[in-house]
């Protein structure tokens, strides 16, 4: 399995100096096409457009991006009437499928990631963002419109005022914290259903046909995998009543 959600993001954030909060933000196009400038530093950044917010111009930057998986023998399918419509499976699957090929093929060193899209006509974020390393600056986290990949990276800590600075630090870090949390809660609720649908499937075939689940076959090794657990674990005592109702979903 790859990276989770808030990893995919804090390496994205960390990477091209962004505040991307969703996963669904990637289907703008925008941030993708600079996830592989970081790697073949030659796609025209200046005709990426990352403040938009509208499907045209979606596929304007998508239009920039397979033609760059056309041009260096990327034989990966671009998604894009999928990755258009900024839904969170579709982009998260296409985002660690690139993150997966950005750590084959990164080259190494620094990118700068503000200088290669000052062409854009994009915000560049704080000057004291400018020149730092993609591997070791810190990620941004902060509110965002949906279907857009903002562009502005958080200020620097040093040039929050004064007065009622270390209070607005600890705010945004719980607003931040608590933000990370539900994200991880939604991810768990959603692999959990899908475990729990294959388990009902399971369920139901050998209901049907009893001997398939006396044979040492698919069926047996699925069940397996699903009900084994590690030293020490202890199933919830609400888990054990299956899904709640109100559950979720995606």
């Amino acid at each position: 399995m790859g990276e989770s959600r808030q990893e995919l993001l804090a390496w994205l954030n960390n990477l091209l100096q962004l505040n991307v909060t969703k996963v669904e933000q990637c289907g703008t196009g925008a941030a993708l096409c600079q996830i592989y400038d970081s790697i073949f530093q030659d796609l025209p950044m200046s005709r990426v457009k990352f403040n938009v917010n509208t499907e045209y111009a979606y596929l304007q930057n998508f239009k920039i991006l397979q033609n760059a998986f056309t041009k260096h023998g990327i034989e990966r399918l671009v998604p894009i009437d999928s990755l258009v419509k900024c839904k969170m499976q579709d982009n998260l699957e296409f985002l660690q499928w690139s993150k997966r090929y950005w750590d084959q093929y990164y080259p190494g060193g620094d990118y700068d990631a503000l200088a290669r899209r000052k062409g854009a006509g994009a915000p560049t974020g704080t000057p004291a963002a400018a020149s730092v390393s993609s591997r070791t600056s810190g990620a941004g986290a902060g509110a965002a419109r949906r279907g857009t990949t903002p562009t502005t990276a958080p200020a620097a800590r040093g040039a929050r005022p004064a007065a009622g600075g270390a209070f607005a630090a600890i705010s945004s870090e719980n607003t931040q914290l608590k933000s990370t949390v539900e994200g991880l809660e939604r991810e768990r609720d959603f692999y959990f259903s899908k475990l729990r649908d294959i388990e009902l499937l399971l369920q139901q075939a050998t209901e049907a046909d009893p001997e398939i689940e006396k044979e040492d076959g698919l069926v047996k090794h699925i069940q397996a995998i699903l009900y084994s657990t590690e030293e020490g674990f202890e199933i919830p005592a609400e888990a054990e009543g299956g899904v709640p109702d109100d559950q979720e979903t995606f």
